[in-house]
């Protein structure tokens, strides 16, 4: 409903700035952050802070004497005009996060851009750069996980695929080495697998002896903690709930998985990086 407002008022003038999409609009302030919410101000040279701040300042409706006069002239009264505040500009690393918290993606970049060289420094080699590493040759990949898959028919066996800003990796969990690490591999915001390369034709896995928890370099990237969104079964994050791929694993009520505030804080304060995990 209020985009379509939104969209209404914009087809007779363009906006000219984020109080106009308000004033003209008539639309909810809640959707007028959503919008400063998904960086979409910046035409009007306002960020994602500015545009927020800008949005906050408004009140819940406009006052009907300038709203009545603005939609009849087509203009913004002087009037009703907050004077400008300079905010400090955001940061390229803090706007990446931004747009995962709020999108799950960026257009801008992606978060591994910003830690390239000390993740170089580590050893760490690119997934894109796989391809060029012999076969059996032992390396690190490190990436944001998207996907941890524990098929019933693979007898414990975890595929986990990872992505860094040059693509993605796929690495082999055996079950051991699972349940040895599985704090790090459920848990972590950023992991490196480490092992052997195996390639079979064009398809190369990592079959992984260790995985490392590199959740340290994202907190450097904006200052803000990067846990992905957890699912029923990452007891890793929640240690003491069953995984349904545990002995004797028997499902329990929904109440008791919700999860807690990660470290403690808001979870408006936590980028999720959602990954896709099937168990």
């Amino acid at each position: 409903m209020d985009g379509a407002k939104i969209v209404s008022a914009r087809s007779t003038t363009a906006y000219d700035c984020v109080e106009d999409v308000w004033r003209r609009s008539g639309a909810q302030r809640a959707a007028i952050e959503k919008l400063a919410d998904g960086d979409a101000f910046h035409s009007f040279g306002a960020d994602r802070r500015q545009g927020l701040w800008k949005v906050r300042g408004l009140g819940e409706a406009p006052l009907p004497l300038f709203a009545a006069a603005d939609r009849a002239a087509e203009t913004l009264s002087a009037e009703g005009i907050e004077p400008e505040v300079q905010l400090r500009a955001l940061t390229d690393g803090r706007e990446v996060i931004e747009d995962y918290r709020n999108l799950q993606l960026s257009l801008r970049a992606h978060p591994l851009t910003f830690v390239r060289d000390e993740l170089r420094r580590r050893g760490v080699t690119r997934c894109a750069d796989l391809a060029s590493v012999r076969d059996g040759r032992h390396v690190e990949v490190a990436g944001i996980i998207l996907v941890r898959q524990k098929p019933g028919s693979a007898k414990g066996v975890l595929f986990i695929t990872i992505e860094d800003e040059t693509g993605v990796a796929n690495g082999i969990l055996w079950p051991d080495r699972f349940e040895a690490q599985r704090r790090t591999v459920m848990s972590a915001s950023m992991v490196g697998l480490k092992g052997r390369v195996q390639k079979e034709g064009e398809v190369i896995h990592v079959i992984c002896d260790r995985i490392v928890d590199h959740g340290d370099l994202l907190h450097r990237v904006g200052d803000m903690s990067f846990p992905h969104r957890t699912g029923r079964g990452d007891a890793g994050q929640h240690p003491g709930s069953p995984d349904r791929g545990d002995k004797g694993w028997q499902p329990e009520p929904r109440n008791q998985y919700w999860p807690p505030h990660a470290d403690g804080k808001d979870p408006e304060d936590v980028v999720r990086f959602k990954s896709h995990d099937f168990h």
